[in-house]
């Protein structure tokens, strides 16, 4: 097998197969990609919704929940994470739905691992050069370049980690993220940062709101997490 270029950074993916195939995870593995394997759709939307993934690859067929609904769910509460659809029908009305429900690429079964490998540098490369310019919740304006947040005519530099989970909770916000979920999505998975911070940084975001005269404020609700929701 010769060694194939890999991704410039080391990317990680989240991989879901009913039987969860090890020769694709040795093989995205062998070409330097980082892959954590799931076998059901109910764990694969549970990871993909707390971890930090550069792409996710779903089979439709598999159990506790198919690809679509994982697909579909996922979509529904923010994520944005390019999805590789793997199945093994080919009819085009399959197709056509998996890509209508927010997939970015399919493939059917069986396939060559190196057309599997063309995809996802494909995707790598769609993802590098998209980049939204804001995010719009309610009178909230989060600008994603400059890191302002904005309320009508009033605007304000959030500071980096500020930005990080002001971004969470905009992209999340149909949705309540526990206190341990957002310290992975605004911290990552290796921090040495204590739920605390969480909490702290969620105090500066609300005054910022409060100062700002915003309609949008970050409730919670004990013993579920935080979301953004717009007052009357």
């Amino acid at each position: 097998m010769s060694r194939a270029a890999g991704p410039k950074r080391t990317s990680r993916w989240l991989f879901q197969n009913a039987l969860c195939t090890e020769a694709v995870v040795d093989y995205l593995s062998y070409h330097k990609y980082m892959v954590d394997a799931v076998y059901d759709g109910a764990d694969a939307y549970d990871y993909a919704m707390t971890g930090d993934y550069d792409g996710i690859i779903l089979d439709i067929m598999m159990p506790r929940r198919d690809g679509l609904e994982v697909l579909e769910a996922l979509r529904r509460n923010g994520c944005r994470t390019p999805v590789l659809l793997l199945t093994a029908r080919t009819q085009v009305e399959d197709r056509i739905l998996g890509l209508d429900s927010g997939a970015d690429d399919y493939l059917p079964k069986p396939f060559d691992m190196g057309e599997l490998l063309a995809r996802i540098r494909a995707m790598l490369r769609r993802r590098e050069e998209y980049h939204p310019d804001v995010i719009v919740v309610g009178d909230l304006t989060l600008n994603m370049t400059t890191g302002e947040l904005i309320v009508g005519e009033l605007s304000c530099q959030l500071p980096r980690q500020e930005y990080r989970l002001m971004e969470q909770l905009m992209l999340n916000h149909t949705m309540y993220l526990s206190t341990e979920a957002l310290l992975v999505k605004a911290w990552g998975h290796n921090t040495e940062t204590d739920l605390n911070s969480v909490w702290l940084y969620i105090s500066y975001l609300r005054k910022r709101l409060s100062a700002m005269n915003s309609q949008v404020e970050i409730v919670s609700k004990r013993n579920i997490g935080y979301r953004l929701e717009l007052q009357p």
